[in-house]
């Protein structure tokens, strides 16, 4: 626009000094940094970290506040146990969260897990400090949000209960319907039922394969994948890492690397011709 004017001009620093295995995480929905609440502090309890390097996933578990009016511990009970279940389920090592004997389980922590986001093309971190911009790469972007799958095994169990009592809700046991095979047919109400009729049925099975010698039927291939994937991720082990915030010393170690130190002046050896051939399909 012709009244956006030039303000300054900024020299700008290219850096890479960060650690490969340093991972900075921003929490932009937080009206303040993420850091134990006090309450969980008094008590000794801090943020931990833990990662599977191989799947790239990462997990921050921050404590909850006890406090009584904004906790209740007793549910707590209920949800720890859920949780304590799930674990066991998904092959996840509880560490130092492991409760001593005859300890009943409790809900004392929420986990944020990781998804990575894909990157098309190269993504900077750009801050700008005493009017010079400081560019620093980023290798991966993850997201975390809070894993919630205890509540799928007390919802399990809540219908379990109920089937038991003579209820004909469906179960949500078994693994979710395959995207490849079309839908079951829904019937518009359910019918009386009649009484089972048994009969002797024989019946034989055989694998047929396509031309590649891949067997037909059953899974699809890409639902295999994703069971594969999700399996291994299950029973890869956790690797802690150190979680330190923004007011610690390493948080402050870790944010002035960011901005180079490198005061040479660099020359432009080519024009904006060449850059601009340079760029393919312009």
């Amino acid at each position: 626009m012709d009244d956006d004017e030039l303000i300054s001009v900024l020299p700008i620093h290219y850096s890479n000094s960060l650690s490969p295995n340093l991972h900075i995480h921003q929490f932009p929905l937080l009206s303040r940094p993420l850091q134990t609440p006090p309450a969980a502090a008094v008590s000794g309890k801090r943020i931990r970290a833990r990662i599977k390097p191989i799947t790239r996933r990462l997990e921050i578990h921050v404590p909850v506040d006890p406090r009584p009016e904004v906790w209740n511990g007793e549910r707590s009970k209920s949800l720890g146990a859920a949780r304590q279940e799930d674990d066991c389920e998904k092959n996840q090592d509880t560490g130092k969260m492991k409760q001593m004997e005859g300890e009943e389980p409790r809900l004392i922590e929420v986990r944020m897990r990781s998804e990575l986001i894909p990157q098309e093309g190269a993504y900077m971190l750009g801050v700008v400090r005493n009017g010079q911009l400081h560019l620093q790469p980023i290798n991966e972007t993850h997201q975390f949000r809070p894993t919630l799958t205890y509540l799928d095994v007390m919802s399990r169990k809540s219908r379990r209960s109920r089937g038991d009592a003579g209820s004909d809700e469906d179960s949500d046991d078994g693994p979710p319907p395959d995207p490849d095979e079309p839908p079951p047919v829904q019937t518009a109400a359910k019918k009386e039922r009649k009484p089972l009729e048994v009969k002797e049925v024989q019946v034989s099975a055989r694998k047929v394969a396509d031309d590649k010698g891949n067997l037909q039927g059953g899974l699809s291939a890409v639902r295999r994948e994703m069971l594969l994937a999700i399996r291994a991720e299950e029973e890869e082990v956790w690797e802690n890492l150190d979680f330190c915030d923004g007011e610690t010393a390493e948080g402050h170690e870790a944010f002035e690397a960011v901005f180079s130190q490198n005061e040479e002046h660099l020359e432009c050896k080519s024009d904006i011709t060449a850059f601009l051939k340079g760029i393919k399909g312009l």
